[in-house]
């Protein structure tokens, strides 16, 4: 792998940058309505799978003894978007369901490319923020995750799924033939639960009840009220369907990533409770350039899971022989998974590969397959 040699100005970060783009292009569909409202899907998911196409991949990697110092500009996206993200929702809460010129389905397609960007901007950028230790940091994420309804995730993310990624105690490690209709069914109630079980957990430990105000659940309850409060107030019960709808197209984006990132890919049981410890090759791995712009190097996922506290534009990239291979980019990638036969032909190959090369002691892979290997301690 080559190295970046300096990243302590504005052009490395400008790339990431280009998602405030997609401001222009939403408002624009409200404005015009008809086919424009389409835009939004087709700037973001089809633009940069043809970028990646042209691009093509970026295998450098940036000395992860940066300091943050020299990360200015890579931190101040992330910082900025939530306010940009706010003003976008608010607007169009106000203006969408009031415009005579909108048909019906013109405001769904309105807000279904507002959920395009709170998710596929919006929630990635919230999981960027939230594994950072500053105050400020970890509350920009928790207000983006609340204008989603998804403010639990972080709960998850943070406490279940880095700790038990690839076990039967995480339920994002999507299964191998699971499709992703069945796997996006099974998280949404599943992570609510374990979310709400490791807070739990986490204040017993502290002997604290799990109605002490330390509850983060208090914080998020209070944030999404309020998100559905000003939603009714601007656009009455449309603007609040709407609003929800929104939401549910970035979780869906959000749960589309999720199944991918780790799709098929399990930790070795070693006996008594206890899994090996997490490495690269437990997470998929992808380097086209142009996505991983719009997605702030997420899809450099397996170092993300080796070294969770790394931020983005330090993440490592990995050969195919240290971490798994993903063919295509994410927005490639999470289209396929919406139809299971297409994806299951694309990657149950690939998932049979990884076992080859990393557990050819293992001869019986039943149990992993279907979630059945012991629960982690």
């Amino acid at each position: 792998m080559t190295a970046i040699p300096n990243i302590d100005h504005l052009s490395p970060a400008a790339p990431f940058w280009l998602t405030l783009g997609l401001v222009p292009v939403i408002v624009c569909g409200a404005l015009l309505g008809g086919w424009w409202v389409l835009l939004t899907p087709l700037a973001s998911w089809g633009l940069f799978s043809v970028l990646d196409a042209v691009i093509g991949e970026d295998t450098a990697n940036a000395d992860p003894q940066t300091a943050e110092a020299a990360l200015v500009w890579h931190r101040a996206i992330t910082m900025l978007w939530f306010p940009v993200q706010a003003m976008l929702l608010v607007w169009l809460l106000w203006y969408v369901p009031a415009a005579a010129h909108l048909g019906g389905w013109e405001k769904l397609g309105a807000f279904f490319g507002m959920g395009v960007a709170s998710g596929t901007v919006g929630i990635t950028y919230s999981h960027e923020l939230m594994h950072q230790k500053n105050t400020s940091e970890r509350w920009l994420a928790d207000l983006l995750l609340s204008s989603v309804l998804y403010s639990h995730f972080r709960s998850e993310h943070l406490l279940v799924h880095h700790r038990y990624i690839g076990t039967p105690r995480d339920p994002v490690t999507a299964r191998y033939n699971e499709g992703f209709h069945r796997f996006f069914a099974r998280v949404l109630w599943q992570c609510a639960v374990s979310s709400w079980k490791a807070e739990r957990a986490m204040l017993a430990r502290k002997g604290l009840p799990v109605w002490n105000r330390t509850n983060p659940f208090w914080r998020y309850a209070v944030l999404q009220t309020s998100w559905l409060l000003l939603a009714f107030a601007l656009g009455g019960w449309i603007g609040l369907g709407l609003f929800a709808f929104q939401a549910f197209v970035a979780v869906w984006q959000l749960e589309l990533v999720n199944y991918v990132e780790h799709y098929g890919l399990t930790r070795k049981y070693l006996g008594e409770g206890r899994y090996e410890h997490v490495r690269p090759h437990h997470s998929w791995n992808n380097t086209q350039q142009a996505s991983n712009w719009l997605l702030i190097n997420l899809q450099r996922h397996s170092d993300h899971h080796y070294k969770p506290d790394r931020r983005f534009p330090l993440l490592q990239t990995y050969g195919e022989n240290e971490a798994p291979q993903l063919p295509f980019g994410y927005p490639v990638m999470t289209m396929a998974a919406m139809v299971p036969p297409i994806w299951r032909r694309m990657m149950n190959p690939r998932v049979r590969a990884w076992r080859k090369l990393h557990y050819p002691e293992i001869a019986d892979w039943g149990p992993y397959k279907r979630a059945e290997t012991p629960m982690p301690r």
